[in-house]
């Protein structure tokens, strides 16, 4: 395993490994499959934001009403239940998936009071015997003691092309050169914004998966758990 990176493990009552990066960098999918192999619980915090934004589009409310974003965050019902996605009783994956969730959810996560909101939220997921968390602020914010931080990461080239045949397989229509456009956007936006930027901080193991498939990634982060369980033992 070759190491580009110092990472630093933490201490939790109950194992947390925070997986951050930026979009489409394939952290949900690598943050499940650890989950998986682990007998972990799974965090996916954007499918949150996108959530919020689906129900804030469909409720008519605009994604600059701060105060009425953090209102509806504080009600919603919202459900994880074998891989799909629940809002309001009704099933919402494909939605919640569209580019247009995704850059509704790039906007509202920018505000402070709707991002409190749904932090405890978040932190309800921490259960045992451990929690696997992925989105932008995992391990800065909502997880600030997690056992081990990732940074997931691949070139906006690579993930715009991972994008474009997601979608395709999924029979949605796609445009690569405006995907690439709006992931270099989303990316310039998550990270400059003023609360919990997109960034990754010294305590984080950098993993750049521009050359790498899924299960390498997952066996990556895999192998850094194990040798942490081996060194704390």
């Amino acid at each position: 395993m070759n190491h580009t990176s110092h990472f630093t493990p933490h201490t939790s009552p109950v194992p947390v490994i925070a997986i951050d990066g930026p979009s489409a960098s394939g952290k949900g999918t690598v943050a499940a499959l650890v989950a998986k192999e682990l007998g972990f619980h799974y965090l996916d915090s954007g499918a949150i934001y996108r959530v919020t934004a689906l129900a804030a589009m469909r409720a008519g409310i605009s994604l600059d009403d701060e105060d009425a974003l953090a209102q509806l965050a504080s009600h919603l019902d919202v459900r994880f239940e074998h891989g799909e996605i629940w809002l309001n009783g009704e099933k919402v994956g494909d939605d919640v998936r569209s580019e247009a969730s995704g850059n509704a959810a790039s906007r509202i996560a920018a505000l402070p009071r709707l991002r409190q909101a749904l932090l405890e939220f978040q932190r309800g997921f921490l259960k045992t015997p451990g929690l696997v968390a992925d989105g932008r602020d995992m391990g800065s914010v909502v997880f600030p003691d997690a056992t081990l931080k990732i940074f997931l990461t691949a070139s906006a080239e690579v993930r715009a092309e991972r994008r474009y045949k997601q979608l395709m397989e999924k029979g949605m229509h796609a445009n690569l050169s405006q995907i690439l456009q709006d992931l270099q956007q989303r990316d310039a936006r998550d990270s400059a914004r003023s609360v919990a930027p997109l960034q990754k901080f010294a305590d984080a193991y950098l993993l750049e998966t521009s050359s790498l498939n899924i299960a390498e990634a997952v066996t990556e982060i895999l192998a850094l758990y194990r040798e942490y369980i081996r060194q704390a033992s």
